[in-house]
């Protein structure tokens, strides 16, 4: 079940926080609770992508983006991801999560988030691919990015985030059905 309550809490919790700017780190905490784990009894991996919206939401809430998006009649949605796991998140562990946007280009917005674990670990890093819509159709994410920052200037994207941009749009879509 997607986790409402805690997502509304988290949007209470942040409702007084300082603003952010549009290219800042919003830091927040969470546990890792009993409906969170797998059979293993740690953070399962579908989750920890769900746990990520308790990053983002208030991060976009703090930086403008989310006015700004309700304002121009905009959607944000997840348009794809690429995650790194490396180290276990077990039940009750506090964790600390890093979120911020890295950049844009002609089609997509990119924001960078990880978990960190109490020891100073890295447990999990993911790149997230944005796109603003309205109507059914993607707009360019820098007509809502101008509403946050109006002096705002495209910059190359960090050069890692541009080679998985590019190693993407060489996957076939639709995937070949056998």
């Amino acid at each position: 079940m997607y986790p409402i309550l805690r997502i509304a809490f988290n949007l209470f919790k942040f409702r007084k926080a300082t603003k952010l700017g549009l290219w800042d780190t919003h830091v927040s905490h969470h546990y890792c609770l009993p409906v969170d784990i797998d059979l293993w009894w740690e953070l399962n991996n579908g989750r920890t992508l769900t746990i990520y919206d308790l990053g983002r939401i208030p991060m976009a809430l703090r930086n403008g983006t989310a006015k700004a998006s309700k304002t121009a009649g905009l959607g944000t949605v997840v348009a794809g991801a690429s995650v790194r796991y490396r180290k276990r998140i077990t039940m009750f562990q506090k964790i600390e999560m890093r979120s911020r946007p890295v950049g844009f280009d002609d089609k997509f917005f990119y924001i960078e988030q990880s978990m960190w674990l109490a020891n100073g670990d890295c447990a999990n890093h993911i790149l997230i691919r944005g796109a603003a819509v309205k109507n059914g159709k993607m707009v360019p994410p820098i007509e809502l990015l101008k509403l946050v920052d109006p002096d705002l200037k495209q910059s190359p994207l960090p050069d890692w985030v541009q080679a998985w941009a590019d190693a993407d749009k060489t996957r076939p879509w639709p995937p070949a059905r056998d």
